[in-house]
């Protein structure tokens, strides 16, 4: 078993503040390269777990599918390792943010199977897994920024506040589904 890098978990400064949601899902430990590897056979498995039929449907009109979802998170992560990559070798260019509808709209998720969705899924999650863990410990207060939809610059973000967005974003929406796809209140655990 591979013994992770320890990565503290950031301040409030470290992110912008709609990200808290995501982070504030997250133990207040050092173990977010275990959560990530971890977490994503929990996912696996609950998902798997759900009726066929479930996974292309809507809760609502215009809403996104759990297909939808899934390569939402995808996107996102692999965009998020993107950014930390960038930060981390001391790039300071402003990045570009992304329309997630039109990610989500134009993905084809729903025509895909379960299986290449999470041979996908499991791929960006390794990538990322090891971009983290090869990252020199100096390279994760590295910060950078990235342009708002209004075209103003954000809010700094750390490296080590990128890997806690994508592990908290993903408890996110996996809760998200639980509470309007299953219609299950979530307290506490979230998988």
């Amino acid at each position: 078993m591979i013994k992770f890098k320890k990565i503290p978990k950031p301040k409030e400064d470290e992110f912008p503040s709609y990200s808290q949601i995501y982070i504030e899902l997250l133990k207040d430990d050092d173990s977010i390269l275990d959560h990530l590897s971890d977490n994503f056979y929990k996912l696996k498995k609950f998902i798997y777990s759900l009726p066929i039929d479930i996974l292309s449907s809507r809760y609502a009109d215009g809403k996104w599918t759990i297909k939808e979802v899934l390569v939402h998170l995808i996107d996102d992560e692999r965009i998020f390792s993107y950014r930390a990559l960038r930060y981390a070798r001391n790039d300071n260019s402003p990045l570009h943010g992304f329309d997630q509808d039109n990610y989500a709209k134009y993905s084809g998720a729903n025509e895909r199977s379960l299986e290449s969705i999470f041979d996908e899924y499991e791929a960006v999650r390794r990538s990322t897994i090891l971009l983290f863990q090869c990252l020199p410990d100096e390279a994760f207060m590295r910060r950078g920024r990235i342009i708002e939809e209004d075209g103003n610059i954000g809010k700094e973000r750390t490296v080590r506040a990128m890997a806690y967005h994508i592990a908290g974003h993903e408890l996110w929406h996996i809760k998200f589904i639980k509470e309007r796809y299953l219609n299950k209140p979530v307290e506490g655990k979230i998988i």
